[in-house]
């Protein structure tokens, strides 16, 4: 594995030589600019492999992108590589629909200690709810970032990570109408602890994601990447194309539902993704990603 070479992934030019929160931030932003969340393996008769350097192959060789716990396993060796203090941690996520996070941890994200300070850095989560900079690990103050104003809660030693969401302009292409959506002021995104996890504590919960005929990840074909200003994403069959904060407080939406025959041609000119075996769209969960 090489340095470098991730760094011409990404597309990143800077100065990587001391290990500060500018350079933080910066190689951040790029990771996700250049690298999508997706679980396209899935769908396409793969496993997706709990070891670094077949994710290194796999993000930065074959030019894919993956979900957390290979967005942020690589971002944590990077990070390392850098000198940077990193610490892998556990998470839960929120489901709306169930109004509960998950019994067990489901996701894995990075704690970077920084001149004293503590920062969340976590480039796995994707959709509207990705992180676009590193936030400080603080309790009830509002961090605005691009994507909304995200806020930790912390109580007796279980962090909270939400956001403030905008107010949504979406454009229904199919009809040529558009409409005013209210959305929900304060959405929960996951939970967890500041206890150090070890990858190999993930391999149950990567085996399961991927097994679970009821998982996420099972029942939707998942491919989201952040823009200069927004994001995409492909689920199933629906492309999703948001402006953030195009008007004061409120998002532009675009969806248009593809036919099969577009889906080889999206992937490689919105994602850059083209995949080695036959991918099959699924969106059969009732569990929503907007």
């Amino acid at each position: 594995m090489d340095i470098k070479e991730y760094f011409d992934r990404i597309s990143y030019r800077g100065s990587y030589n001391k290990p500060d929160l500018a350079t933080l931030s910066d190689i951040f932003q790029h990771h996700i600019r250049a690298v999508p969340f997706e679980n396209l393996s899935l769908h396409c008769g793969e496993r997706i492999e709990l070891n670094l350097e077949a994710t290194y192959n796999k993000i930065v060789r074959k030019n894919r992108g993956g979900w957390c716990m290979e967005n942020n396993h690589l971002l944590s060796w990077v990070l390392k590589t850098l000198g940077y203090d990193v610490t892998l941690l556990g998470g839960r996520v929120f489901f709306p629909e169930l109004d509960a996070y998950a019994e067990e941890i489901d996701h894995l994200l990075i704690q970077v200690k920084l001149d004293g300070k503590s920062y969340i850095v976590d480039g796995g989560f994707g959709m509207p709810y990705q992180l676009w900079q590193p936030m400080e690990l603080i309790s009830g103050t509002d961090q605005p970032q691009t994507p909304g104003v995200f806020r930790f809660q912390e109580e007796n030693g279980t962090w909270y990570l939400e956001k403030v969401k905008r107010k949504q302009w979406i454009v229904n292409q199919s009809t040529s109408t558009s409409q005013n959506v209210e959305n929900e002021v304060r959405r929960p995104i996951y939970l967890f602890t500041l206890q150090p996890r070890d990858i190999e504590e993930f391999r149950g919960c990567n085996a399961e994601l991927q097994t679970d005929p009821d998982s996420l990840f099972v029942t939707k074909s998942i491919c989201s990447l952040q823009t200069a200003d927004g994001i995409r994403a492909l689920v199933g069959w629906k492309l999703t194309e948001m402006k953030y904060n195009y008007r004061d407080n409120m998002d532009l939406v675009e969806i248009r539902i593809l036919a099969d025959e577009e889906i080889e041609k999206t992937l490689k000119e919105k994602f850059n993704i083209t995949l080695d075996k036959k991918f099959v769209p699924v969106n059969t969960s009732k569990l929503s990603l907007f």
